[in-house]
């Protein structure tokens, strides 16, 4: 998976803070996560966290993408967390990347500017109305 997270053109990791060791707290202990493998090999992955509803990680293999296989991963994860009884998702993402226009088009919505530069994205649970 931090094969793959580093393989991004966007969002690119900009400093050693996540490593692969936050990987199995994250799927293990707050969360779950999903892979896509291809011929035995993880092409895109997906955690979020059902504790606080943060996406963690969605990513694809540049090789990979325009295959569905994100939305694949958005969708599974998206049902996962909403089954958990969260009223909403969150997530934070570089401003102005196909990572906003992908996830509007899922149905998020543009929430703000965090305090690191990044674009804030929310989704609520259809269940729980508005």
């Amino acid at each position: 998976m931090h094969r793959v997270r580093l393989a991004v053109r966007e969002n690119v990791l900009r400093s050693n803070v996540i490593t692969e060791e936050h990987y199995l707290p994250a799927i293990e202990a707050t969360g779950r996560g999903w892979v896509v493998e291809v011929d035995g090999r993880v092409v895109g992955f997906s955690i979020g966290n059902a504790d606080t509803g943060n996406i963690w990680a969605l990513f694809v293999d540049p090789e990979h993408e325009g295959r569905g296989h994100g939305r694949a991963l958005h969708d599974t994860m998206v049902e996962w967390l909403f089954s958990r009884g969260l009223r909403h998702l969150w997530l934070g993402t570089d401003p102005d990347t196909r990572a906003g226009r992908f996830y509007r088009a899922a149905g998020w919505r543009y929430a703000g500017k965090a305090a690191n530069g990044e674009a804030l994205y929310e989704l609520r649970n259809p269940a729980m109305g508005a």
